[in-house]
């Protein structure tokens, strides 16, 4: 069981990395008007959306198999467990609207501007900071 939680540590760490780079990333895009300097930014977005794809799918699938570990009947007393399924299904959503945005950006569309895209970059934190604390403390 430690090592699941192990890899589920790690596969976490590494999309977490790229879930607050790429943000940035579109920041910098936002602001950008050299097409040398876009060009350049829609190639790492796409290198790096496509390396932490593969992570965040790891992460979720060592969730699914300690959840197992534990068995349905703690499952279901673990309520601080359900609370933290319902916060990353969000967290699922905003790596498949970082997607839809990279794509935006390699058709030449601009959907925000570079304020509203470091506002973007602070959701994952806030996420982060909920689960951990409900991993730690397991309030319920």
């Amino acid at each position: 069981m430690l090592w699941l939680k192990a890899f589920h540590i790690i596969f976490l760490v590494s999309w977490y990395a790229g879930l607050f780079y790429l943000p940035r990333l579109f920041v910098h895009h936002a602001m950008s008007t050299d097409i040398q300097t876009r060009e350049r930014l829609e190639i790492m977005e796409r290198k790096l959306f496509w390396f932490i794809t593969p992570w965040a799918v790891l992460t979720i699938l060592f969730g699914f198999l300690l959840a197992g570990y534990y068995g349905w009947e703690a499952f279901r007393v673990m309520y601080w467990l359900h609370l933290k399924i319902a916060l990353v299904i969000p967290l699922i959503g905003y790596h498949f609207w970082c997607g839809k945005i990279m794509v935006a950006f390699r058709g030449g569309q601009n959907p925000h501007s570079h304020l509203w895209f470091r506002w973007f970059n602070e959701f994952p934190l806030l996420i982060l900071v909920a689960v951990v604390l409900l991993v730690v403390l397991k309030p319920f």
